[in-house]
């Protein structure tokens, strides 16, 4: 592995459909280094005017970029169906996915569409049903991967199966730190699961280390501690650029290993170049990972490779929730 790797050592992308979840911030990076390497890019978001602009600045950048948006809400599983049922009338494969869009620590509990709390339903139960629904044409895509975006913050993350969704106790940086935790071990489960069933499908994590985004300002809000953090002392988070490093990495390189976590290798994995990435103990429980599976698979109604084998089993009392009329 090259110890300095940046993006700009992605090899070429070209003949490759690569799909990136959000419009900004890491997501834009993603996907405008992937442009710029030739491939066939998809930027999923749930704003149409972000993605027009998104689109719009990387052609600017890249005049000759196969880039387009369509409107993908993480939110709602019914968005998420109608994303993989236009994928499947529109393209033969897939060959990568990068789960990277997310919300981070609104301060009041908030929840979607179908009543998941907000952060674990975007940051982990929509990627996972997002999956599910492109694993069919994942298995037919040409080395593919599966590219979960976690975060340092998963280091403090607990999977309370008791109170998955904070229903009873709700604390905005606990909720974030478990739902990025679910990110990392479904990467781990859908590897242990690809190579038991043989589908072919690489599975990898990533973290950007501390990076410019706009998630705090979206998230706890420009006047919150965390926001005005962000804003005032900005020159302590690396660019977005190089916060993307890490999911490039281990989206093209063909040094990264299938089951692979990287992030930054500097100051405790804040900032610097791709390197493996140390996972939390409980990122590393096999048995708590398959049972996140299984609850996640019952609670959205799919499953990521049920159309490749056998369906799972599914918990009871866990059928998808629909919000109140």
């Amino acid at each position: 592995m090259t110890s300095k790797w940046t993006s700009r050592d992605i090899p070429s992308q070209h003949g490759r459909t690569l799909i990136v979840t959000g419009t900004g911030g890491l997501g834009f990076e993603c996907a405008l280094a992937l442009a710029r390497a030739g491939g066939d890019v998809i930027i999923a978001g749930r704003n149409p005017a972000n993605g027009a602009e998104a689109v719009g600045r990387i052609r600017h950048a890249v005049p000759d970029a196969a880039v387009a948006f369509e409107a993908l809400d993480l939110a709602s599983l019914a968005s998420i169906a109608a994303f993989g049922a236009r994928m499947a009338a529109r393209r033969e494969s897939i060959d990568l996915l990068i789960n990277n869009a997310g919300v981070m620590t609104p301060p009041r509990r908030e929840t979607t569409r179908d009543g998941f709390e907000l952060q674990l339903g975007v940051n982990h139960l929509g990627h996972f049903a997002l999956t599910a629904h492109l694993m069919p044409l994942l298995a037919r895509g040409r080395d593919p991967r599966v590219v979960a975006l976690s975060s340092i913050a998963a280091r403090q993350g607990a999977m309370d199966f008791e109170d998955l969704q904070a229903e009873h106790a709700y604390r905005p940086m606990p909720a974030y730190a478990r739902s990025k935790l679910a990110c990392l071990m479904f990467a781990f489960e859908l590897q242990r699961r690809s190579d038991r069933h043989g589908w072919g499908v690489a599975s990898l994590a990533a973290h950007p280390g501390i990076a410019r985004t706009q998630l705090l300002h979206k998230g706890p809000g420009r006047r919150s501690l965390a926001g005005l953090t962000r804003s005032w002392l900005w020159f302590l988070f690396q660019p977005a650029a190089q916060g993307a490093w890490p999911s490039l990495f281990a989206a093209t390189s063909p040094d990264a290993l299938k089951g692979g976590y990287y992030g930054p290798d500097r100051l405790s994995e804040t900032r610097g170049h791709p390197a493996r990435a140390m996972a939390p103990p409980a990122a590393l429980d096999a048995e708590a990972a398959s049972r996140l599976w299984e609850v996640s698979s019952a609670l959205t109604g799919v499953s990521p490779g049920e159309s490749l084998t056998a369906p799972v089993a599914r918990y009871p009392g866990l059928a998808p929730r629909r919000r109140q009329a």
